[in-house]
């Protein structure tokens, strides 16, 4: 019987191959039996990211320029309620000066990611935005700033952003009203990432892997969701606990769960960019590599100044030294090295139909 189990496996696994789409049920039995054909799936999602990028893995500078936000998820270190967070927000010139120092170590995609900071108004943004792009041309913008209105996303791509990524953390209604305030709108969420594929930003997604509440269903659910909006970049990374938050006490996500999703998603968007996220590298010290080895190909070391990165802290111990600081680059290259990889210096753009 378990020969004839393992047969199943690999059959579902080379389905998904072939064709990119499980049904519901077969990515969810591969889900509850991921122990019996993990390697077999990190396998199959490591030769998908070979034929389509190489042995190239991309990187990003990541500037986490404001912790300021005005929302109140319940499980975000950086959510309005927590007073015990030393906020900041970076000048234009402390952002430029980021971007410079990223430039001279090889990168050539800067991550502006921030809470929802009414601050940052698109006056504000547009002026940084275009002024990175006129000093540095060759260069891709991604911007990571939450929900907007259509036309402030049209500001921003207009004024030289390339990507945006907005994390949707459940594509499950309920699921997601557990884990936000009243306020926000499920709908909403939904409504501005297809806003920013009809304004032809590369657009990324993503979902906690473990998050409170969620079930097995709900992951297989995800991956439907996934080959439907067809983002051009997934980020997920296991749910970690706040100290500071209504959910401090609940039970954090996996390593092997997480990349077992990344494989399952490397397979049905063989296109995508993957990120091996700072959240995995967190619970797992090696989880980057791993990572790498289930299907991922992008990297985001933190451009940040080094005086601000810890108030950063969307979940408890997050890193920010070491291998996750973008001054680290040669530690990271030999990292990569170790798994036969090499770290690109390009802009590092999607490979497929935008």
């Amino acid at each position: 019987m378990e020969k004839q189990d393992t047969l199943i496996y690999k059959k579902l696994i080379d389905k998904l191959c072939a064709n990119n789409y499980l049904l519901r049920d077969e990515y969810l039995f591969l889900i509850k039996n991921r122990d019996n054909c993990s390697n077999y799936l990190f396998k199959n999602a490591s030769k998908v990211r070979e034929k389509i990028y190489g042995k190239e893995i991309y990187i990003r500078g990541l500037i986490e320029f404001t912790n300021y936000c005005k929302n109140d998820c319940f499980y975000c270190g950086i959510r309005r309620s927590n007073k015990k967070i030393e906020r900041y927000r970076l000048s234009k010139e402390e952002i430029l000066k980021c971007a410079h120092e990223g430039y001279l170590l090889g990168f050539r995609t800067f991550v502006l990611q921030g809470g929802e900071d009414i601050y940052y108004t698109d006056e504000v943004l547009i002026d940084i935005i275009s002024t990175i792009k006129s000093k540095y041309p060759d260069c891709a913008i991604t911007i990571s700033l939450g929900e907007r209105s259509f036309d402030s996303y049209k500001n921003l791509r207009e004024a030289g952003a390339d990507r945006y990524l907005l994390r949707h953390e459940t594509s499950n209604k309920l699921h997601y009203q557990k884990l936000h305030p009243r306020e926000m709108s499920f709908e909403n969420r939904i409504a501005c990432l297809q806003n920013l594929k009809q304004l032809g930003y590369q657009v990324g997604c993503g979902f906690m892997v473990g998050s409170p509440f969620q079930i097995d269903e709900m992951l297989a659910d995800e991956l439907i969701f996934l080959k439907k909006v067809k983002p051009h970049m997934v980020g997920i990374g296991p749910f970690i606990s706040h100290k500071d938050t209504p959910f401090c006490n609940k039970t954090s996500g996996t390593t092997e769960l997480t990349l077992f999703m990344l494989g399952l998603i490397r397979l049905t968007l063989p296109n995508v960019l993957l990120p091996a996220t700072t959240a995995l590298a967190t619970i797992d010290s090696n989880g980057r590599e791993k990572a790498i080895i289930a299907g991922a190909n992008v990297i985001m070391p933190n451009l940040s100044p080094i005086n601000v990165r810890k108030n950063y802290m969307l979940y408890d111990n997050k890193l920010y030294l070491r291998e996750e600081s973008a001054q680290y680059i040669n530690d990271l290259k030999s990292k990569m090295k170790a798994i036969d990889c090499t770290i690109s210096t390009t802009r590092g753009d999607y490979k497929g139909d935008v």
